[in-house]
């Protein structure tokens, strides 16, 4: 799947020598991850070349006279274009020739050395654990660590990740954005923005029946009970009365098997729930409570006159959706130009009876809605895959890298970027039989 890279922000700058050149801002789900030069990706480029061969999506030509401010936009475009397409390969995506690249540029970016320091993680349950790293370890390597640390069976490791939380004087908390596993953890947390962030470990699938694939590791159903817990006290899971005097039973008597099988009865459990924004359904402006998971998206609506609508979006009925940023740039005098008030919207295209409406949330966790919608799909997929070994099974999200096309009762539409660099769009499916034709190879 493509990446959610971004390069909403570049500056011109004068090197040593006096000679300008452009600086670009590289976003990574809605958050600054590094900046670099042309000439930098040009020569990572070529590295991968010689790694991989001519497997690679294009690469912007170099021009040798002054660049016209189209054709600096027109690069900008491309460069994001070839960002977002690279870690479509898996091989590429986990190639030491690509974790060390960027490495390299969020520690430069952020001016931090490799260097040991300890870092907490914070469990669902309210606990952290202390772990000592180097400040140049990935999301990938952090994630083993807590792993051992917490005696996770390393078969397991794949169920969950890690998060950047951000913690609410009134006890709330936020899931900002879900770490690439070639994030460097330390460095985003001391770079980020947000107040009040952490770096918080919690499961990552969206279907909650994949618990029953944990619960032969104690550690796992400790994290999976302690999360649950979250949910339900946070009212991100909404048990009846009746089954939430049930489970405080089971939560007294320590059952906690008992628990997480009730639990999974409860409306929301194991959705991403999102801070609250507005939405222009059934008019611009409407505050909106936004929680994903199990196959649809949910929002509680505030309607004039104090009411609320519950109203539930199926992905099999959702063809498309796109993340937009809204935020203002200003050029400040003394340092790189800014993304500021980082509004973001997510508008997807949805089927209600024969024709296709749109719906707009306007949030500043987009991103981690659609990575959620993301994980979502290939969720499915890989259910598919398992119950129909024979299928050919194409993924809608990956279809971008093969000139086939494929057909049954309607047209498989595939993720797909537009060349606004502000945009990130992603086309899924029109109806559940779009999967009937998914290729297996593509998984």
């Amino acid at each position: 799947m493509k990446m959610h890279f971004s390069i909403p922000v570049s500056q011109q700058k004068l090197d040593t020598l006096g000679g300008r050149y452009v600086l670009y801002s590289v976003y990574l789900e809605g958050f600054l991850f590094c900046k670099v030069r042309y000439s930098q990706l040009h020569r990572w480029n070529e590295q991968l070349k010689r790694v991989f061969g001519n497997c690679l999506p294009p690469f912007p030509p170099k021009y040798y006279l002054a660049m016209t401010t189209s054709m600096a936009d027109e690069r900008r475009d491309q460069l994001e274009q070839y960002l977002q397409s690279v870690p479509m390969d898996p091989k590429i995506l986990r190639s030491e020739v690509f974790i060390h690249f960027f490495t390299l540029l969020q520690q430069d970016t952020f001016k931090i050395t490799t260097k040991k320091v300890f870092l907490d993680v914070f469990l669902p349950d309210g606990r952290n654990i202390r772990i000592e790293i180097l400040t140049s370890d990935t999301a990938e390597r952090v994630l083993e660590i807590v792993s051992y640390k917490t005696e996770l069976s390393r078969e397991l490791i794949g169920y969950f990740s890690l998060f950047l939380i951000q913690s609410h004087s009134d006890g709330a908390l936020s899931v900002m954005k879900k770490m690439a596993e070639f994030e460097l953890p330390y460095v985003s947390l001391q770079s980020t923005e947000v107040e009040n962030c952490k770096v918080g470990l919690r499961k990552w699938y969206m279907d909650p029946s994949l618990d029953s694939m944990l619960m032969d590791c104690q550690t796992a159903v400790n994290l999976l009970y302690g999360q649950a817990v979250q949910e339900i006290e946070k009212n991100w899971a909404k048990p009846t009365p009746e089954q939430r005097q049930e489970l405080e039973a089971l939560r007294k008597a320590g059952n906690q098997t008992k628990f997480l099988e009730l639990v999974q009865q409860v409306q929301h459990y194991g959705y991403m729930q999102l801070d609250t924004c507005t939405c222009d359904y059934p008019e611009p402006g409407c505050v909106a409570t936004v929680s994903v998971g199990n196959n649809e998206i949910s929002c509680y609506i505030k309607l004039p006159g104090n009411q609320t609508q519950e109203v539930n979006f199926k992905m099999s009925h959702i063809k498309s959706w796109q993340v937009t940023f809204l935020g203002s740039l200003l050029e400040e005098a003394d340092g790189p130009q800014q993304t500021l008030n980082q509004n973001l919207e997510l508008r997807f295209q949805y089927s209600e009876g024969c024709s296709w409406q749109c719906f707009t949330i306007y949030t500043k966790q987009a991103f981690l809605l659609s990575s959620c919608l993301k994980k979502m799909i290939s969720e499915k997929l890989t259910k598919l895959a398992a119950e129909n070994p024979e299928m050919q099974i194409e993924d809608p999200l990956e279809q971008g890298k093969s000139k086939k096309s494929y057909r049954q009762q309607s047209q498989i539409n595939y993720f797909d970027f537009p060349t606004r660099k502000s945009k990130i769009a992603v086309k899924s499916t029109e109806e559940d039989c779009v999967f009937e034709t998914i290729r297996e190879e593509d998984l």
